[in-house]
């Protein structure tokens, strides 16, 4: 196997009291699609950064390119598109000069950035906006763009920080369909995402973080495999007797979950918990059977409750 082109040993983050990564261990492999999940504050976008050279190592030893994002920070950048969380485009400036601007900033001759923007532009659908100026076009116009300029250098590695937020969805698998393409001809990315559909359809392995911590790794099949039954049955029931019928079928699964609108069955055969279930004389008001995905793991490992 090539040496991989992103090794974090004991990597940690601190802002004051507050470590944001805390002491984590991964490898992104070349030509994979690696994934960063996790709820809101558990350290995605501060080891992004690290990796991007945009915010200094607290601790701990990072590699990017084969290189020391502290000593070799201006050539390392130099082989990494960037999709940042925020859209931080020139609104002042057309589409076009958004694009041509930051290929000068590479280096790149206005031939070649006119070439990479024409092919940029058709792949995010922004072909008629190219003299619009970027302030008046909607978010999911902005965002397109956003990752337009992020691929403008052709980079070796690809860092995408929530790349679909506020996209439609066929915008979103549009994207997901060049990713793919971009994987193909061998661009390592880097992704965090909310979306676990998205992680599920893109990412070779990923790691789901939670508190700054590595809480599980794997790809998408194993960690369902290692932290999930094989099988969910979504009962609802009347509110307020969820926690009476739970414990009436609690020993059908293998774990049970009480939520406020349902309970739900973590088992390797939904159809036959479900007759279980209907044996017994419990009549649910609905029932939805299905395979376990990755939100069920993500929720199982990180909670339910929301995070500001």
């Amino acid at each position: 196997m090539s040496e991989p082109l992103v090794v974090a040993r004991n990597l940690t983050k601190s802002f004051g009291e507050l470590v944001a990564v805390d002491d984590i261990d991964f490898q992104v492999r070349r030509g994979e699609v690696f994934g960063f999940l996790g709820p809101n504050g558990a350290g995605k976008s501060s080891t992004m950064r690290m990796i991007g050279c945009v915010s200094p190592v607290t601790s701990g030893e990072l590699e990017v390119l084969g290189m020391e994002p502290g000593r070799d920070g201006p050539r390392i950048r130099a082989r990494l598109g960037v999709v940042p969380q925020e859209d931080n485009l020139d609104l002042e400036l057309t589409v076009y000069e958004n694009l041509l601007i930051y290929g000068r900033y590479f280096g790149l001759s206005k031939s070649v950035i006119d070439e990479r923007i024409d092919e940029l532009l058709t792949f995010t659908q922004l072909d008629e906006r190219r003299k619009s100026k970027v302030e008046p076009l909607s978010g999911g116009m902005k965002r397109r763009l956003t990752i337009a300029r992020g691929l403008i250098n052709t980079p070796e590695l690809l860092l995408l920080d929530e790349p679909t937020t506020g996209l439609d969805p066929q915008a979103r698998h549009l994207l997901w369909d060049r990713l793919y393409r971009l994987k193909r001809e061998g661009v390592t990315l880097i992704i965090t995402t909310h979306y676990m559909d998205e992680a599920e359809q893109l990412c070779d392995r990923l790691v789901i973080m939670d508190k700054g911590k590595i809480v599980a790794d794997g790809s998408p099949r194993q960690l369902i495999e290692q932290h999930s039954t094989r099988e969910v049955l979504e009962l609802r029931f009347e509110v307020g007797t969820q926690d009476k019928h739970a414990d009436e079928i609690r020993d059908l699964a293998s774990r049970v979950e009480v939520l406020p609108d349902r309970v739900l069955l973590y088992t390797e055969d939904a159809d036959r918990a479900f007759e279980e279930v209907h044996a017994r004389g419990i009549v649910p008001e609905s029932t939805v059977s299905r395979r376990a995905t990755l939100e069920d793991v993500f929720l199982n490992l990180t909670g339910r409750s929301l995070v500001d």
